[in-house]
């Protein structure tokens, strides 16, 4: 009976609480001032949340059982999330000497600057996003991420530390440049946290035609299907304003996922202990393949799917 009456919740209120509530009481932290460590332990919270989620209402029962890949997602998190924390942290000297001019809107409520940068780095994430399927040096490091084969939570903090790093430079670039403040840099590095939660949640939520404007799992699932061309799509973290604008948005709401249809169809056998992931890109092995193309039979049994 508990679990009857907790699954409503989950399905129509996670996402709400962790957009809102979550993110809300990251904004509430960094514009008061707080200490750091109180955004560790609330991002710390909100993964709790996720595992919690998952194992409620899962979309995919087998993707909540670790098949030895467990350790290597942490080491994973691990160490982006610390990198997140780190690059958070040298933002004032960054400021110092790299700001172009202080354009920043000071003025508006701290709110809005917070919502301000999402949309600006949603920018420069979502492009070197879709560079990364396209240039071969970038989809070395980018494939890493794409090497999964189930998708829950902690996949979003699943990447090669060096194209973590490309892609939040892309995004906070700009933003350091027009003078981007501490504690909105330290909002926004939470959002982020708990965007790649929910965008890769295995929890089985709805949220209506929102699907169509905000980058979350029921899209971001089609972004990891395996084959080359058909999983080039759904390519932003917060929102999909730009995969509409680039032709790259797709939603089929008949598919139903599995593992068999994640990974690289490409590269079946791609590294999974977390340091030769590391190295990949740097060997031979790691160079960017086009033999994943579907064939004809493959693309009408992944329709009917």
């Amino acid at each position: 009976m508990h679990r009857t009456l907790i699954q409503p919740v989950i399905r129509y209120g996670y996402v709400p609480f962790m957009l809102l509530g979550v993110n809300g009481a990251a904004v509430a932290l960094a514009a008061s001032g707080a200490s750091k460590l109180w955004l560790v332990g609330l991002l710390l919270a909100a993964i709790g949340c996720s595992f919690a989620a998952e194992r409620a209402l899962p979309y995919e029962q087998e993707w909540n059982s670790p098949a030895g890949d467990g350790g290597r997602d942490v080491a994973h998190a691990g160490v982006n999330e610390l990198l997140l924390l780190v690059s958070v942290g040298i933002i004032p000297l960054l400021a110092a000497t790299v700001t172009v001019a202080d354009l920043w809107p000071h003025s508006w409520p701290f709110v809005l600057q917070v919502l301000a940068a999402i949309l600006i780095a949603d920018l420069g994430i979502t492009l070197t996003h879709y560079a990364s399927h396209k240039v071969g040096v970038l989809w070395r490091f980018h494939a890493v991420h794409h090497s999964i084969k189930r998708f829950y939570g902690f996949n979003g903090l699943m990447k090669h530390p060096l194209h973590q790093t490309l892609e939040m430079s892309a995004g906070v670039a700009p933003l350091i440049l027009i003078g981007l403040p501490l504690d909105v840099a330290s909002a926004l590095a939470v959002t982020v946290a708990v965007q790649l939660l929910l965008q890769h949640s295995n929890a089985d939520y709805r949220i209506g035609a929102l699907k169509y404007v905000l980058a979350l799992n029921e899209g971001h699932r089609f972004h990891h299907l395996k084959w080359a061309g058909i999983g080039d799509v759904n390519f932003g973290l917060f929102t999909l304003t730009w995969d509409h604008l680039l032709g790259t948005f797709s939603y089929d709401p008949t598919r139903r996922f599995t593992s068999d249809q994640l990974g690289m169809a490409a590269k079946p056998n791609y590294p999974t202990a977390y340091l030769a992931q590391l190295a990949e890109p740097f060997r031979a092995s790691g160079s960017c393949h086009t033999t994943g193309a579907p064939t004809d039979d493959e693309v009408l049994s992944a329709a009917r799917d």
